[in-house]
C-alpha cells in the first residue's frame, strides 16, 4: 500500500484547517556537499514530504487558508531545464508540480522572494520554523516586516510568527493505516537483514563485512538504504551506544550487537537491534545479562496499550533491569532507591525507546507540561532496553566494583511496536530474539 497523492492532499487539508488564519511556509531540503563539489544523496525534509510527496531539492510549499479555494496550496520548485537535467536528472518543473503533485499553482523557485509578500498578504499570522532554513528565513522575515510597516496605513498585518511544528508533528505522530503498512514493510526488510547477518557472522570476519550483508539486502529489496548509520559492534564496541566505525574483527567469545534498519523510497523507516554470540554460544555471564535485557523488553512491550505512555514503557523496563542487576550483584541496594538516585546509569544510560515514522527518532511530544502523552492507536515507538558493562563511566559511590568477567558485554534488544486498539503489534517480530534462537 503506497502513500498516494490523495493521501498527501488529505494531510494538507487537515493541516490547513488547524492553521486557522495563519499562512504556513514549509521549505523542503537542499543538497548538501560533503567534499569539494560532491553532494550527499538527497534526502527530502520530512515535514515537507509529509504534506507534498515532492522529492526534489530547494522546493518551498505555501499553505494559505486565508486565500480563496484554488489558491491555498502553492509550490515553488526548480523549473524544467534541459542542461541541468542532463547533468543531474529529471525535474518535474512547475507543470509537474500542478499536474502530478496537486499544487493549485506552481512557480520557479527563484521567484519566491518576489511573490511571497503577496501570498502572505491578509494572513493573520505566519507559521514558519525559525532557525532551520537560512536561505528562506530572511525572505519570510522581510515579508512580515513589510506588513508590519504598512499596518498603520492598511490596518492589517500578520500579528505573529509561530512555529508550525506543534500542529504538524501532532498530526504526524498518529499514523494512518497506509503509513502503518509502510512501516510494516520497512520492518520486514530490516528483520530479514538481521536474520541474514546472524547467519553469516563468525569469528574472523570484520564488522564491516556484516554491515555489507545487511545493507545489500536493504538495497536488493528496493529500499533507499540504511535509515541511519548501521551499528555493527563486536565485543566491547557494543558499549559505545552510537558506534559506527564498524572496522574491528569479530572475536571468538564476544557478542555482536547490530542496530540497523532500512529506509524505504518514501522515507518510512525500520529500527531493530539484536545481540548474539559470534561463535553461536553464550558464556554464563552473557546469558545472564541477555536474559535480563530480554525479560525487561518483553515486560515493557506488554504494557504498550492505549492510555499508557512512553514513560510507562521506560519505567517498566528500568525496574526489571535494576531488580535483575541487584540479583546479579552488579548493583547494591533497594531497587526503588537506586532508580530514584540514578545509581544504575553507569550500566544503562538511555531511555527505552522513541517514536518512529518518517524520521527514525520521529517527531511528536512525549510530555505536555507535567503530563505524559497517552499512547493512542496509530502511534509507533521502539522498545529498546540495554545493558553496557565497561570502565567508561565511573561506578557510583556505594555501588560494587565491576568484576572483570562482566566487562565488555554490551546488549540491546530493540523492536518497533505499533499501538493498536487491543494493545500492541510488534512490527519487527520476524527478527528472532529468544535465547535459543540466538545460539547455534
Amino acid at each position: 500500500m503506497s502513500i498516494t497523492s490523495a493521501i498527501h492532499a488529505e494531510r494538507r487539508q487537515r493541516f490547513l484547517e488547524q492553521l486557522g488564519g495563519a499562512a504556513a511556509v514549509i521549505p523542503g531540503a537542499t543538497l548538501v556537499s560533503h567534499h569539494a563539489d560532491c553532494e550527499w544523496p538527497f534526502r527530502q525534509a520530512s515535514d515537507f514530504w509529509y504534506l507534498t510527496g515532492f522529492d526534489e531539492p530547494d522546493a518551498v510549499a505555501l499553505l494559505l487558508p486565508h486565500r480563496p479555494e484554488g489558491e491555498r496550496y502553492i509550490l515553488f520548485v526548480n523549473p524544467r531545464q534541459p542542461t541541468a537535467e542532463v547533468w543531474h536528472g529529471f525535474r518535474w518543473g512547475c507543470e509537474g508540480a500542478v499536474e502530478h503533485f496537486g499544487a493549485d499553482r506552481a512557480h520557479p523557485r527563484d521567484e519566491l522572494a518576489q511573490r511571497l509578500p503577496d501570498y502572505l498578504k491578509g494572513a493573520e499570522g505566519i507559521a514558519f520554523r525559525v532557525g532551520r532554513h537560512p536561505a528562506i528565513e530572511p525572505l519570510v522575515l522581510q515579508a512580515w516586516a513589510a506588513q508590519l510597516d504598512q499596518a498603520p496605513r492598511g490596518g492589517a498585518a500578520a500579528l505573529g510568527l509561530v512555529a508550525p511544528c506543534p500542529l504538524l508533528h501532532a498530526q504526524r505522530l498518529r499514523k494512518s493505516p497506509e503509513e502503518l503498512e509502510r512501516l510494516r514493510e520497512a520492518a520486514r526488510i530490516s528483520a530479514e537483514a538481521h536474520e541474514l547477518a546472524r547467519q553469516v557472522a563468525r569469528p574472523g570476519l570484520s564488522e564491516r563485512q556484516v554491515q555489507a550483508v545487511i545493507e545489500q539486502h536493504f538495497m536488493e529489496q528496493g529500499a533507499r538504504g540504511p535509515a541511519y548509520g548501521s551499528i555493527v559492534a563486536g565485543g566491547d564496541n557494543a558499549c559505545v551506544l552510537h558506534y559506527t566505525a564498524n572496522n574491528a574483527r569479530l572475536q571468538d567469545g564476544d557478542l555482536l550487537l547490530i542496530d540497523a534498519g532500512c529506509s524505504l523510497q518514501d522515507y518510512y523507516n525500520g529500527d531493530i537491534t539484536r545481540t548474539f554470540p559470534i561463535n553461536g554460544r553464550f558464556s554464563a555471564e552473557q546469558r545472564e545479562l541477555y536474559t535480563l535485557v530480554l525479560r525487561a523488553q518483553e515486560a515493557a512491550i506488554a504494557v504498550v496499550a492505549p492510555g499508557a505512555s512512553a514513560e510507562t514503557v521506560h519505567g517498566t523496563a528500568l525496574r526489571v533491569l535494576v531488580e535483575g542487576l541487584v540479583e546479579l550483584g552488579l548493583l547494591r541496594g533497594d531497587p526503588e532507591g537506586l532508580i530514584e538516585q540514578g545509581a544504575y546509569r553507569h550500566l544503562y544510560m538511555h531511555r527505552t525507546g522513541h517514536w518512529l515514522g518518517l524520521d527514525v527518532h520521529d517527531v511528536g511530544a512525549y510530555r505536555l507540561g507535567e503530563r505524559p502523552v497517552a499512547l493512542e492507536p496509530g502511534m509507533v515507538l521502539t522498545v529498546e532496553p540495554g545493558l553496557y558493562v565497561s570502565d567508561r563511566l565511573p561506578v557510583p559511590e556505594g555501588q560494587p566494583a565491576i568484576a572483570a568477567r562482566w566487562k565488555g558485554i554490551g546488549i540491546r534488544i530493540e523492536d518497533d511496536v505499533a499501538v493498536t486498539a487491543q494493545g500492541a503489534e510488534i512490527l519487527t517480530a520476524a527478527a528472532l530474539k529468544s535465547v535459543a534462537a540466538m545460539e547455534r
